[in-house]
């Protein structure tokens, strides 16, 4: 087989990796995760959370979808679909762990990075059953999003640290600059978690007979609003004490970077409640949160330098058939 054939391209990516392929792999598993938050939005909106009333099962014994009386075929392939996805998400984290244990020199804080992938996604899949066994109590549905942006800081760290040597962290900013780092990267945590509750008091419910949190729209609407305007706040101060000490280049980028997530999400936001939180704006409001959670963790991230790579090679070839020697 020729060595620019893309399957084996792929087949050394995990078991001959690079730090290069390491971190490419890394790279799929961010989208990989920030996608399924982007079709768990589409599950809601189309009011398909129950399109498989069961669960690990989708309809009586079977696993696939099947003719139900209560159920529209396109409801139960919309949350069939959602499903099969955990399961791809879960084969990337698989070799994302794979190509970490095989990656030389082997390095162990990549390693536990990885093998929290796989075990996430797992802990995601149980708690998506949890979620139709209780017919899509809002509580389980806000636990059953907020894993996955918990799981994102394990794929976003992966992604950072494969890049970057194993140095002792070497700070690029003074502490009350990287303090306010982290305090930006909280509040738009607090983000997502209003969020959640946004959308359990919301329309959006997943399916027609859900129950829903028993707040008031408009006052869980505010307190999110004003969370992310604090954390524009934020942004701002953060970009603003950043240019006056003339940090690195790099961490001014991702903090720019950061801003303007904020600024698309906030209008994404504000013309989905003034025309009635149409579907297709939900499903993009629900991208940009992840966006915006990744660009935070970055920027956390780029307030310390690691130093180069660590010189590797990939990992040691199978032995090769040995010769026969004339007698």
């Amino acid at each position: 087989m020729a060595v620019g054939n893309p399957l084996t391209r792929a087949r050394d990516a995990v078991w001959r990796p690079t730090p290069a392929s390491l971190r490419l792999l890394a790279l799929f598993g961010v989208i990989g995760n920030a996608g399924i938050i982007g079709t768990g939005g589409a599950v809601r909106v189309t009011e398909s959370g129950l399109g498989c009333p069961t669960w690990p099962r989708c309809t009586g014994d079977s696993l696939v979808p099947t003719p139900h009386p209560e159920h529209a075929a396109v409801n139960m392939a919309i949350e069939f679909g959602n499903r099969m996805l955990t399961f791809l998400v879960l084969a990337v984290g698989l070799l994302v762990f794979i190509a970490a244990l095989r990656l030389r020199p082997r390095r162990r804080d990549l390693l536990l990075l990885a093998a929290a992938q796989p075990l996430s996604v797992v802990a995601q899949a149980i708690i998506g059953g949890i979620v139709v066994l209780t017919k899509l109590h809002p509580t389980s549905v806000s636990l059953h999003f907020l894993v996955s942006p918990a799981l994102l800081i394990f794929c976003v760290a992966l992604w950072v640290r494969a890049g970057e040597g194993d140095a002792p962290p070497r700070p690029l900013v003074s502490p009350m600059l990287r303090w306010l780092a982290v305090a930006l990267c909280a509040a738009t945590g607090a983000v997502l978690v209003a969020g959640t509750v946004v959308t359990g008091t919301g329309p959006h419910a997943g399916d027609a007979d859900s129950r829903r949190y028993g707040f008031n729209i408009e006052d869980v609407t505010r307190v999110h609003s004003l969370l992310a305007w604090v954390t524009v706040a934020l942004t701002i101060v953060l970009l603003a004490a950043l240019h006056r000490v003339k940090a690195p280049a790099p961490l001014q980028h991702r903090v720019r970077e950061l801003f303007a997530i904020e600024l698309a999400q906030g209008l994404i936001g504000y013309v989905q409640y003034f025309t009635g939180v149409p579907a297709p704006l939900v499903i993009m409001h629900m991208l940009g949160a992840a966006l915006m959670w990744i660009a935070a963790l970055r920027v956390i991230l780029a307030t310390r330098d690691r130093g180069p790579l660590p010189a590797g090679t990939p990992a040691a070839p199978a032995p090769s058939r040995p010769e026969h020697q004339p007698a």
